[in-house]
């Protein structure tokens, strides 16, 4: 108070000082980054190659017809459809490297747990949990994909999802060789899931350890997929309707309409795979040159071409050639709509679950829905639907251009819009 009586003025609040701005990563941090996070979706396939090929030990530890199999193998997927959208929530809890960490360490160890399981409902149990966490980690390893991919300012994703087939592929050899010495599952996947969860954890320390910010709002525990993903989900689930069928059904088609024997039969198989994991791979230079759409939409036609092959062939070598431009045409497409996904709204984890959710749900349909029409029907009738299909791919390929950069780092228009030629 001055000498006058009147009281002196308050000042003003002092303003919060200024949030100093992110700042970017170095070329060599994200290079570290990203042979780190392809690793960890290589240990990812490698923990699925490695269950497929002890699925029969399984069934015979367990006393299990085939019906009740088939029933315990609907189970991951179900558990992977309930548990993926609660990842959005764990990566915002805990920042993305250490939600990775966690996640991918649920993952692998779980594992282990089929072999120990010894009878139906035990089975069931314990690949609830192995889907559940499966889930949750693909959602969070490609939801860093993405971000990763962002900084880079390149197309990786397509790449990331070629080294998860190399791990299959990699789990796989182990565990042929594994049974061909008669080892027993249980030690068998149980190391497996050691050396799994050490290589992941080593993996883990060198992805980007993204955090949200004080102000961000936590998604939702659990909630429906955004319009978004289901428009983009649509697409994936062409692709890997696709794929399900063909994998499941490659051999059999051979053998039943063509009368191949059973080495021949599995070629069918083996081409297909061959070819997803090679236009895995090849598929960033592609995407980089073309884009997103344009990709897509020539997948589809190879996809669709394929597709017409097989329903016409008169001759193995036709059939064998329709399946392999099958797994070429489809290769991109689940990589390029997780990346959609990521971009396509506020919540990248909330997107990439409500995505995964679908083409998990298609890869849970596709096998058995072929199986039915082909008994309705025929076995041909069964993969012209396939074709329809893959022919939905080239028209709706648009929608995996969305709003802000696309997946080659050009600028991009809003989701659903089509791309101009």
């Amino acid at each position: 108070m001055d000498g006058t009586g009147v009281p002196d003025p308050v000042p003003p609040p002092a303003a919060p000082p200024e949030k100093p701005p992110e700042q970017p990563f170095s070329p060599a941090r994200l290079r570290r980054a990203r042979w780190s996070v392809a690793v960890v979706f290589l240990v990812h396939g490698s923990v699925t190659g490695s269950f497929a090929t002890r699925v029969p030990w399984i069934q015979d530890h367990a006393q299990i017809s085939a019906g009740q199999l088939g029933l315990a193998l609907a189970f991951p997927a179900i558990g992977a459809s309930l548990a993926m959208p609660l990842a959005g929530r764990i990566s915002h809890l805990l920042g993305a490297r250490t939600a990775l960490r966690a996640l991918l360490a649920l993952w692998t160890l779980s594992l282990a747990l089929p072999a120990l399981s010894p009878n139906l409902y035990g089975l069931c149990g314990a690949l609830l949990v192995y889907g559940a966490t499966s889930g949750m980690a693909d959602v969070a390893m490609n939801a860093l994909g993405v971000e990763t991919e962002d900084r880079l300012g390149r197309p990786i994703m397509s790449g990331l999802h070629g080294m998860w087939s190399v791990g299959a592929l990699l789990g796989s050899a182990a565990g042929t060789v594994a049974a061909h010495a008669a080892t027993d599952a249980r030690l068998h996947l149980a190391v497996a899931a050691a050396v799994t969860t050490v290589l992941g954890a080593v993996a883990c320390r060198g992805v980007l350890d993204l955090r949200s910010t004080p102000d961000e709002h936590p998604p939702p525990r659990f909630a429906l997929p955004p319009r978004s993903a289901l428009v983009i989900g649509a697409i994936g689930f062409c692709a890997v309707f696709a794929e399900g069928a063909s994998l499941d059904w490659s051999a059999v088609y051979l053998r039943d309409v063509l009368g191949t024997d059973a080495g021949l039969a599995a070629a069918s198989t083996t081409a297909f795979s061959c070819t997803m994991a090679v236009a895995r791979l090849a598929g960033d230079r592609v995407v980089a040159r073309f884009g997103p759409v344009r990709t897509v939409r020539a997948g589809g036609v190879l996809a669709t071409a394929g597709g017409v092959l097989i329903v016409l062939a008169r001759h193995p070598a036709m059939a064998v050639a329709g399946f392999a431009l099958v797994g070429l045409g489809i290769a991109v497409v689940v990589p390029l709509a997780f990346a959609a996904a990521g971009r396509s709204g506020p919540a990248p984890s909330q997107a990439i679950a409500g995505v995964a959710t679908i083409t998990y749900t298609s890869g849970l349909i596709a096998p058995s829905a072929i199986g039915s029409i082909a008994q309705a029907t025929s076995l041909t009738g069964s993969f012209l639907l396939v074709t329809a299909l893959a022919c939905g791919l080239v028209a709706g390929a648009g929608v995996l251009r969305v709003r802000g950069r696309d997946t080659a780092g050009r600028d991009a228009v809003p989701a659903g819009s089509l791309e101009r030629s």
